[in-house]
């Protein structure tokens, strides 16, 4: 990515902040036996991430079930009737604290330890994992005296948690599959103010969707939330480019100056990612 784009662009990737929740889990001792049958067999679609995983909303805080997590459950049981989830989602999680711990609590310290001990537990009946993570780990760069080497330091942070996360996932349930979604850019919504700064933060969402796929490739399926939210559709409606109309009507951006999805924003995420599944 261009030095210009990404000391400006940064503001786009405060995407996933907002309450701190608390989720304890804990995994069965030894690993469930092989299921009778797949389509009948309780089975589990374990959810890891940030506040767009845990479906926060200004005002109303997480909502674990719901979101674009429960939508995704919603359609994985369409086919896997008896399909449960385990949601361990924390608001505000970066890839270093779903790694190492310190945002939420959890009985084995970290999100991604307690999601491994519950994976090892039900490698033969878990299903599926989805992660969305990645868009607070350059928040800080904002205030950095030094944009761009901050934003090239917290990527390439990133891209090894991440491989960390979907590498632990992948070897405790081989047989699970993997989504990880990318992200949308509520800073579109600068349009109104600053024209030329919302165009600059697609380049950073760029480069952080970018990385996000590069690093699920191994592993799984990226699902392009961007796309489905026409984060380049730059077409004008009504005087409004497409794309900013779009995170007006799918995000609290334009109404409470809130980067997260409303219900509209949630069940379109969570159509994109059923529309990954297998």
């Amino acid at each position: 990515m261009k030095t210009f784009a990404m000391r400006l662009a940064v503001v786009t990737i405060t995407m996933a902040t907002g309450s701190v929740g608390l989720l304890s889990t804990t995994a069965q001792a030894r690993p469930d036996s092989p299921p009778p049958g797949a389509s009948q067999a309780t089975g589990w679609y374990v959810a890891l991430g940030d506040s767009l995983a845990a479906g926060f909303q200004p005002g109303a805080g997480d909502d674990k079930d719901g979101g674009y997590v429960g939508l995704v459950l919603d359609a994985k049981q369409d086919t896997s009737p008896k399909t449960k989830l385990l949601n361990l989602a924390c608001s505000g999680e970066t890839s270093t604290t779903l790694v190492n711990g310190g945002r939420c609590s959890y009985e084995e310290g970290s999100q991604l330890n307690e999601a491994i001990d519950f994976l090892k537990a039900h490698q033969n009946t878990t299903r599926l994992v989805t992660v969305t993570i990645g868009a607070n780990d350059v928040t800080p760069c904002l205030s950095a005296p030094d944009r761009n080497a901050c934003v090239q330091q917290r990527l390439t942070a990133l891209a090894g948690h991440l491989h960390q996360v979907l590498s632990k996932a992948h070897a405790a349930a081989p047989a699970a599959d993997i989504l990880v979604t990318n992200y949308y850019n509520p800073y579109l919504a600068l349009y109104f103010v600053d024209p030329a700064l919302a165009q600059i933060t697609t380049g950073l969402q760029a480069a952080l969707n970018n990385t996000i796929a590069a690093v699920t490739a191994p592993f799984g399926t990226t699902v392009d939330v961007a796309t489905a939210f026409q984060s380049t559709d730059t077409t004008i409606v009504n005087g409004v480019p497409t794309n900013v109309g779009v995170i007006c009507q799918l995000t609290w951006m334009c109404s409470r100056n809130d980067i997260h999805a409303n219900d509209a924003g949630y069940a379109l995420i969570g159509e994109t990612v059923a529309a990954a599944l297998p």
